[in-house]
């Protein structure tokens, strides 16, 4: 007899199927409640009377036991669906079955905690006053290590500054967003990079900022009663979807939320600051002239948003830190990955559109390692089996370590950039050399149109609402337009690595009073396809400093530092090194309009003309860190 299904008996057979697959999803997640005792609700007494929701999850035992702490503005209720609610309980599980308490805390003003929001959790006693209040506990064993990525890292390292005597060590992952100003970098949370606004804090906020009309819990709720009224309110809201490349294109930048009926909060306090305005300075962001007490475990990737801002903070506090013991102890992981992707690395990682070969690591055993070293006290010779620094180089795809970072054997080499006043396109004359020029030549121009700006495709980027794919991709469509010049070496006669910091001067003129320079860094493949590694921006009326505005001449010629990129890459035999230079990578950044204005509140456009110079007067150049072998 043959088999057959009628339509509806398929169909009821789908929805099983599908059914007991998503049950098998649910049922997979770690069963906390088999192995720990759960206290939620907990309103934990800040200074000033203001009290914020905690959830702790510790171990069965009478015995007292070290703390993992994590804090965050991101909804961790327990019922209900979503990823940070799963996620939570799974590192609760991983933390509790391993020996440790596990506790979550969300900050000031977010869901059921009382009090105003501000980004980082404002003021930044909070975090010092949970340490106060963990350590005291009668089941803490008063050592405890704070772990997160993005918003659950950025808080640390402002708070490592307090030198709470129960933070023993802490583990950031993807925690550019908390670096105010560390060296060269003065990106004061992400918000900036060279003086450009980075357009993912608009997008991130949609859906994050508090509505200043958004419904609250009654200030002085008992915990019985949040915890009753928890399993039917969670205070989440959700935000309607956009299309985010169109909505990144309205103007002013200012009334981005506004023209699609967006939340009102704290954005409308943020895009008029300038990048030295005093209010950067009073929040929870960490910056270079603070101390620095905490041993620290810093995790960065390839192509998240802030990798060279992360690195150079690691740096900072490696040469900085007062405590020889802190400073002895700081630790550097960097993966060929996306924002908070670690974990995600497998056999063949691709990352955009590039295959970067198997980048798994044993996250949880290096981080644990580091706690049962600095929380336990165990004697697990974590100093001597784990390196200063690991880090990964795609093109030759391995992990190498390394006491430093660039690595001590890099030599800065020039590169420098020449043509025949054709740049212009991949079609162009553009070349890299080692040699410096002996004479003058035709500087490369280009039209740079606001209006009509280079579109962001692929880079080191994050939380974008789908408008921009992070990543590696092949960038030989945007180089035939006309307003991207390019820049090659010839084929190389052997391998190369770069490893480190690469460094952009550029001589720049132009007919506007301001405009912006964007620099790329591509691996240029025999068959050319021409991946990216690493991009950065800057605006011209920055050039001297973030302390003042200084606008352009027309004609005059500047000289422009642009804040240093970072990568680890083999560039093989028979690839190139190619750099793109433009005035626009929209919306990775935001359009200067060209008119010297406050560009956030501005919808007219100036077309400005620019040009890059390179002769023995104006050396152009790149300097690249080569590692010899």
């Amino acid at each position: 007899m043959q088999n057959q299904f009628s339509l509806p008996l398929l169909l009821s057979f789908i929805f099983i199927t599908i059914h007991s697959q998503l049950f098998a999803q649910i049922d997979v997640s770690p069963k906390i409640e088999d192995i720990a005792i759960i206290d939620q609700k907990i309103m934990v007494e800040m200074r000033d009377g203001i009290r914020l929701a905690t959830d702790v999850y510790r171990p069965k035992t009478d015995k007292p036991v070290p703390i993992i702490f994590s804090k965050t503005p991101y909804n961790f209720n327990s019922w209900g669906d979503g990823e940070e609610r799963t996620r939570t309980k799974e590192r609760a599980y991983e933390a509790v079955k391993r020996g440790y308490a596990y506790v979550v805390q969300n900050e000031r003003g977010r869901y059921f905690s009382e009090g105003k929001w501000e980004i980082l959790g404002v003021p930044l006693t909070d975090s010092y006053d949970a340490f106060t209040w963990m350590k005291e506990q009668p089941w803490s064993n008063g050592k405890i290590g704070t772990l997160g990525c993005s918003s659950t890292a950025e808080w640390q390292m402002a708070v490592a500054a307090l030198d709470h005597p129960a933070h023993a060590a802490m583990v950031p992952q993807g925690f550019g967003a908390g670096v105010g100003r560390v060296g060269d970098y003065f990106e004061q949370g992400n918000w900036y990079r060279g003086g450009a606004v980075q357009m993912l804090f608009i997008s991130w906020l949609y859906s994050v900022q508090n509505d200043e009309f958004r419904p609250r819990v009654p200030q002085g709720a008992t915990q019985e009663d949040l915890q009753r009224i928890s399993r039917f309110y969670d205070l989440a809201s959700e935000a309607p979807r956009l299309d985010w490349k169109e909505t990144f294109k309205h103007l002013p930048v200012a009334d981005i939320l506004k023209n699609v009926n967006g939340t009102k909060g704290i954005y409308d306090e943020m895009i008029p600051r300038k990048p030295n305005d005093p209010a950067w300075y009073k929040g929870g962001l960490y910056h270079d002239n603070m101390e620095f007490g905490v041993p620290s475990f810093w995790f960065a990737s390839w192509y998240d948003v802030s990798v060279s801002p992360n690195i150079a903070l690691f740096n900072h506090v490696t040469k900085n830190a007062k405590d020889p013991e802190v400073a002895d102890n700081q630790y550097l992981v960097i993966a060929p990955t996306l924002h908070c992707r670690f974990t995600r690395a497998t056999k063949e990682t691709i990352v955009g559109e590039r295959n970067v070969g198997d980048a798994r690591l044993n996250y949880d055993e290096l981080i644990y390692g580091w706690f049962d070293h600095w929380l336990k006290g165990e004697k697990n010779n974590f100093k001597e089996k784990t390196p200063k620094v690991h880090y990964y180089t795609m093109g030759s795809n391995k992990w190498q370590t390394s006491e430093t970072f660039p690595p001590k054997n890099a030599t800065m080499t020039s590169y420098y950039l020449t043509s025949g006043g054709r740049a212009n396109s991949l079609f162009g004359d553009g070349k890299l050399v080692t040699t410096q020029p002996v004479e003058n030549d035709t500087p490369d121009a280009f039209t740079y149109n606001p209006l009509n700006p280079v579109l962001s495709f692929g880079g080191n980027v994050c939380c974008t609402g789908g408008a921009i794919d992070g990543g590696a991709f092949d960038q030989q469509q945007m180089e035939t337009r006309h307003d991207i010049l390019v820049y090659s070496t010839p084929p190389l006669e052997e391998g190369v690595e770069i490893s480190g910091f690469i460094e952009t001067s550029l001589y720049v003129s132009s007919d506007a009073k301001d405009t912006d320079f964007t620099i790329k860094l591509i691996d240029v493949y025999p068959d050319g396809r021409a991946y990216n590694l690493d991009e950065t921006i800057q605006r011209v009326r920055y050039r001297e400093g973030y302390e003042k505005e200084v606008f352009m001449e027309k004609g005059k010629v500047y000289k422009l530092d642009l804040t240093p990129m970072a990568t680890s890459n083999y560039f093989k035999k028979g690839h190139q090194i190619r750099i793109e230079i433009s005035s626009s990578n929209f919306p990775r950044f935001d359009r200067n309009l060209n008119t010297g204005g406050n560009n956030f509140d501005e919808k007219n456009a100036i077309t400005a003309h620019n040009k890059i110079h390179h002769s023995a007067t104006y050396p152009s150049m790149i300097r690249l860190p080569i590692v010899k072998k």
